[in-house]
Formats: structure tokens, sequence, C-alpha cells
């Protein structure tokens, strides 16, 4: 069985924050914050495996969350709520926080649900293939000593 999925949440709303921990607590390990600030802290506590943020916050947008976090933390599949139509906040998100997933809010229990799921299966895909070129870069690295050792004798 697979450990829970590590989600931090971040939302300017109370309720929502609520509302999310209490629909997903039992199926994920799930971590909120009411502001991009408070999830940074969190981010340099906790690893997670995918961020979902809400877009219109005050102080700073999700994207501009997103945006800042990217260079610390980029491995976590990102997700972007909006209660907005707001095209350009979406291309926006897409270029600049690299999101993997846009979602309208209210969310639907269940697209949330597959969403997570999807950005997970994404996340883990991105690790399998980081550990490959990792081993790939270690391999060439003997064979290249090896080869000098030749060369050298």
């Amino acid at each position: 069985m697979q450990e829970k999925i590590n989600i931090l949440y971040v939302d300017d709303e109370e309720n929502n924050l609520i509302s999310f921990k209490a629909t997903f607590r039992k199926k994920y390990n799930v971590k909120t914050a009411i502001s991009g600030e408070e999830a940074m802290v969190l981010l340099s506590n906790h690893p997670f495996e995918v961020i979902i943020t809400d877009q219109r916050m005050p102080k700073m947008t999700g994207v501009e969350f997103l945006e800042h976090i990217i260079p610390t933390y980029p491995d976590p599949t990102r997700i972007l709520l909006t209660g907005y139509t707001d095209m350009a906040a979406v291309v926006e998100a897409i270029n600049k926080g690299k999101i993997f997933h846009y979602l309208n809010k209210p969310w639907s229990e269940e697209e949330l649900d597959n969403t997570i799921q999807k950005a997970y299966q994404a996340f883990m895909e991105k690790k399998k293939i980081k550990e490959a070129n990792d081993q790939l870069s270690l391999t060439n690295e003997q064979l290249e000593f090896l080869l000098r050792q030749r060369l050298l004798s």
C-alpha cells in the first residue's frame, strides 16, 4: 500500500481550508495555509508531492506564490484553483507558475480527487526520470574514470 500523498492547500478563505481538510484528511496528509507566506514556512518544514493554491489572495496571488517557490521547490506538482474565469490568470499560471492543472471553484470532490491522483502520478513519473538520469550520470562518470585509467596505463 502506498503512503498517503502529502498535500499543501493554500487559500485565504478559512472556510475553504476547513472544507478541504474535512473532505480529504482521511485519504491524504493535508496541511493548509491561509497565505503564501504561511505556505512557504510549511514548505521549509514538510515535503509535499502536490501543492494546491487559490489564485485570488491578498498580498500574493496563487501564481505569484507558485512562481516564487519554483526555484527552491521545483518538484511538487502544482494545481491552481480560482473562482473566476480569468483566462489571463490561467495563461500566467501555466507560463510562470508551471501548473499541472487548473480547476474552477467551487471544486467538486470527485474532480479535485481525480486531479490530485493524476498530479501525484506526474510527480512520481518525474521522480523516476530524475532517479534514472542521476543513475545514468553516475554510470557515465564511472565509465569515464575507467577509460582515463586505461588510457594512463
